[in-house]
């Protein structure tokens, strides 16, 4: 195998990694040290937003600052950075506060079922039969992991389950609306100014100076992982995984994310999964595996 290729798939492990075991510290904030989902999803955009924006003015200043000569391209990046960025982020934080970090993370992944759904009404075509197929096994996934097999009662609280189905609505939004930014700005740019513009939004909004938490040293440590190793080098791995694989092989690898939230809130936790959430989350996971090698048998066939 290519040292490139090995490169690529390596950053993206490491990327959704990051992702999952921030998830699971996150939970810890707010149910150890009573953090706020709202100022801990502040201070995340916020801070990481200066981080990825300095960053690229170190790597590429010049191309750093385009985007705000196009004023069309401007309200495109505040409109994203409101309705995918902010709502992200806020709703997966409010999913861990309300369940946790395993289950949200797992609803999120419902995303690209959605999208699917999304793309046969826009472009009124019948989904394939691998779509079909995804759609099946996320329903029944949803089911199995959210009631324990019980169609009568929810085995995790209300709102953890309505927040997670937000995750998985905002992170489709947050896949499509950027897509033209992406491919005239690149990433880092458009990531870093729509997460700083996010937080000063969100940090003014709830006014995040009133609402400071006792800080220890768990406190400190857990935002700052949170921060710079969930956010920043966790968005900047996976962004650079795309320059030495496919996508699709890169979105496969994504499922890291839920896997490592899953086995770290059991592990340190205390959540508990039976063999019917596990068989839920596996068919949830599984919608990501079958969409991915789906779109690298496509491209292998047009080669």
């Amino acid at each position: 195998m290519p040292s490139s290729k090995i490169k690529g798939i390596t950053l993206a492990i490491l990327g959704p990694h990051l992702w999952g075991i921030s998830g699971t510290v996150a939970q810890f904030l707010f149910v150890n040290d009573h953090i706020s989902s709202n100022w801990l999803v502040s201070i995340r955009m916020l801070l990481s937003g200066i981080l990825l924006v300095l960053f690229g003015l170190v790597t590429n200043s010049k191309k750093e600052f385009v985007i705000w000569y196009h004023f069309r391209d401007i309200v495109r990046l505040f409109f994203f950075s409101f309705i995918g960025m902010a709502a992200s982020q806020y709703t997966y934080f409010k999913a861990i506060d309300e369940g946790n970090a395993a289950t949200a993370t797992i609803l999120q992944f419902l995303s690209p079922v959605l999208i699917i759904i999304y793309s046969a009404f826009s472009t009124r075509t019948f989904p394939r039969r691998v779509d079909l197929l995804s759609l099946v096994m996320a329903l029944i996934g949803t089911v199995l992991l959210v009631t324990h097999g019980s169609l009568t009662t929810l085995s995790i609280p209300v709102g953890g389950f309505l927040w997670g189905l937000g995750t998985a609505v905002s992170a489709m939004l947050y896949t499509l609306l950027p897509r033209t930014l992406l491919r005239t700005y690149g990433s880092v740019p458009i990531v870093g100014w729509s997460m700083l513009i996010g937080g000063i939004a969100f940090s003014l909004y709830y006014r995040i100076w009133n609402h400071m938490p006792s800080f220890n040293w768990s406190t400190y440590g857990g935002v700052t992982f949170v921060v710079i190793f969930g956010t920043m080098l966790a968005y900047l791995f996976f962004l650079q995984s795309l320059s030495f694989i496919q996508p699709a092989t890169a979105s496969m690898l994504g499922s890291f994310e839920p896997l490592s939230a899953t086995f770290l809130s059991i592990m340190f936790l205390g959540t508990h999964f039976g063999l019917i959430e596990i068989t839920g989350s596996i068919l949830i996971i599984g919608t990501v595996f079958i969409q991915s090698w789906s779109a690298i048998r496509s491209n292998k066939l047009n080669t």
